[in-house]
């Protein structure tokens, strides 16, 4: 708008069409060719001026803290949380910033011994590239000399197994299954606008944080399917896999809206839809069920959550609610869910019904979980090189990036002079004349010099350690 002190000219004239999008579907994106012109803008002239400035030096600052090298120097290691079938969960601590997280151990051994590495890198890559409040985010991946380690968001609040079977009479009062199933439901969506089928939802794998918001939790089983394409294979955990998937016959999502049934069904009846509670059915009898009866429905079940997960557990995937065309969406629309705001949800300004008290551990016993012991005979050698150097990436950005600003760290160190003026540490006429320079000194006087400088000297400027000791670096560790 021209009232604007921070308008950008070339944009000017889409001001009346962003108000006429605005109010003809406020949900839709209304700046999208306004945008487009000012990603064309600003990519000019303003883009050269900024890498001429203190703030891009800054930016790069912070880049060369957040592509630190992580290994197990950098945390803190606390209790241990749980066991997985490769290895434990410990909470741990960034020494530096204070943030807690879990870190997901994986032996290396039981890795190599089971053929899971591909199901360890597949997990971790795919967890890498998403940014979503409702499914756990990776915020470091490094190794040490004995396991390949995870580390993702701290979830302290138990799963929702626990919570379902562990806390007074077996189930969910209503509230709470609407608030889980819709954070349960956006994270499914986010996957899928990923194109990654997630294949194993049940209570065990939705955690909850301090706050009582709830995550996707491993990724193990995932996989990220072409545009347009199927997937085939027997993938999850009996009693949870959609008949399509126990039929060897193609599928897409369709698996993960079936998921989402049986989980609205056990918070809802306090057991799962096809075996009462203790039964351990032989896996050929637990895909008979699921393939010939139909799930049964008491007096738990009011009118619109029996309707939910009516559709949801419908045996053919074509006629499966959330397979149609508006997908994800048309599960947010049924009325279940007409109490949920789903773009406050998505913004993380939904109350929930039930906060965690943080006196109370929402797990087994410490002392229930068995150790976990290395396995003998497994050699590893130079043939696993290659798969760990893929593992061994470091931080991963924007977990890094919420990580400073969350613990406060980016308002502290993010300080420039009087005035808008540089401080002290980005002043380059302050630094005395040293053939030896620092790293941050060097690799901010990039422009000067010549465009082809060498791969050597690249590498020269990544491993050299004295930047540690410039500016806001030595500041932050």
């Amino acid at each position: 708008m021209n009232q604007s002190n921070q308008r950008v000219s070339i944009v000017l004239r889409h001001e009346q069409s962003c108000i006429q999008s605005l109010e003809l579907n406020p949900c839709g994106d209304v700046f999208h060719d306004c945008r487009e012109d000012l990603h064309r803008y600003l990519c000019g002239e303003p883009f050269v001026l900024y890498q001429e400035s203190m703030f891009f030096d800054r930016f790069l600052q912070w880049k060369m803290l957040e592509r630190q090298p992580i290994s197990k120097q950098t945390f803190r290691q606390y209790r241990l949380l749980g066991k997985g079938g490769f290895g434990e969960v410990w909470a741990c601590q960034v020494r530096a910033s204070g943030m807690m997280y879990a870190c997901k151990k994986l032996e290396k051994t039981h890795v190599k011994k089971r053929r899971g590495e591909a199901m360890a890198l597949n997990e971790k890559q795919i967890l890498e590239g998403l940014d979503s409040r409702f499914v756990v985010n990776l915020a470091y991946a490094y190794e040490t000399k004995h396991a390949l380690c995870m580390v993702l968001t701290m979830m302290s609040g138990g799963d929702l197994r626990f919570h379902i079977y562990n806390i007074g009479v077996p189930g969910l009062e209503r509230g709470r299954v609407r608030f889980y199933a819709a954070e349960v439901c956006c994270g499914l969506i986010h996957l899928h606008q990923k194109s990654i089928l997630y294949r194993d939802l049940k209570p065990e794998n939705i955690l909850l944080d301090d706050n009582g918001h709830i995550r996707i939790s491993d990724l193990g089983l995932a996989v990220r399917l072409s545009e347009g394409s199927l997937v085939r294979g027997r993938v999850g955990t009996h009693g949870y896999m959609a008949p399509e998937v126990i039929s060897h016959d193609y599928y897409g999502m369709s698996a993960d809206w079936w998921g989402l049934g049986c989980l609205i069904y056990e918070m809802t009846a306090g057991k799962p839809p096809f075996r009462v509670r203790g039964e351990h059915p032989h896996p050929t009898e637990m895909e008979r069920r699921i393939h010939t009866e139909q799930e049964v429905y008491d007096d738990k079940f009011y009118k619109e959550v029996k309707a939910l997960c009516s559709s949801l557990l419908t045996k053919d995937p074509q006629l499966r609610l959330g397979c149609q065309g508006a997908k994800g969406g048309e599960v947010q629309s049924h009325p279940f869910f007409q109490q949920i705001n789903f773009r406050m949800l998505e913004a993380g300004l939904v109350e929930p019904p039930f906060k965690p008290d943080p006196r109370q551990v929402y797990c087994s016993d410490v002392q229930d979980i068995e150790e976990f012991s290395t396995v003998k005979g497994v050699v590893l050698d130079d043939t696993d090189s290659n798969f760990y150097s893929k593992f061994n990436t470091g931080s991963v950005p924007n977990s890094w990036q919420n990580e400073m600003i969350e613990m406060g760290c980016f308002r502290e160190l993010n300080i420039f002079g009087p005035v808008g003026s540089r401080s002290p540490d980005l002043d380059w006429s302050q630094t005395p004349e040293n053939p030896k320079r620092s790293l941050l000194d060097r690799i901010f006087r990039r422009h000067q010099q010549p465009a082809d400088s060498s791969d050597d000297s690249r590498q020269g400027l990544v491993s050299n350690e004295t930047y540690m000791k410039s500016g806001l670096l030595s500041t932050a560790l």
